[in-house]
């Protein structure tokens, strides 16, 4: 046996596994490109409906400034406590189909998302708004939004 045919014997299916390893380099690139393109999908949701909340809060908070009355006219309006028909009106919003997904009242086994108002004497609102993704259990309050703004009154 001469030296060239015992070289060629010795890398017999040696392209053989370099191709497998191409193929696994390859596969794992794209791998991870599935991956990071489902990560990039949840997070643009999330950042969906944190800029929902954010303009469901600021409509409210517009609604209030346009409100007339006094301090104590406003929280009796707009706070979720009484409910005021102004917050009753705004949690059609907030619970409808262009609002937020997953908000819903109490029940058994299921923790409230419904949103809160306060207005304290100062003028002082605070909105918190709360939501469930699709994939959320029921029994955790969800994502949080919190909106705080001062409204006041001119004498």
């Amino acid at each position: 046996m001469n030296k060239h045919s015992k070289l060629r014997h010795e890398q017999t299916g040696v392209m053989l596994l370099e191709a497998l390893i191409a193929i696994l380099v390859f596969s794992l690139g794209i791998l991870s490109l599935v991956a990071l393109q489902a990560t990039s999908i949840k997070l643009t949701g999330d950042a969906k409906y944190r800029t929902d909340a954010t303009l469901l809060a600021n409509r409210l908070i517009g609604q209030m400034w346009v409100s007339g009355g006094d301090l104590a006219t406003l929280a009796a309006n707009f706070a979720s406590a009484g409910p005021g028909a102004a917050y009753t009106a705004w949690l059609s919003d907030v619970a409808g189909t262009e609002g937020l997904p997953g908000v819903v009242a109490a029940s058994s086994g299921v923790v409230s998302t419904l949103p809160t108002v306060t207005v304290d004497g100062a003028g002082v609102v605070e909105i918190t708004l709360f939501w469930r993704t699709p994939e959320m259990a029921t029994d955790v309050p969800g994502h949080r939004h919190v909106v705080v703004s001062q409204v006041v009154r001119n004498p």
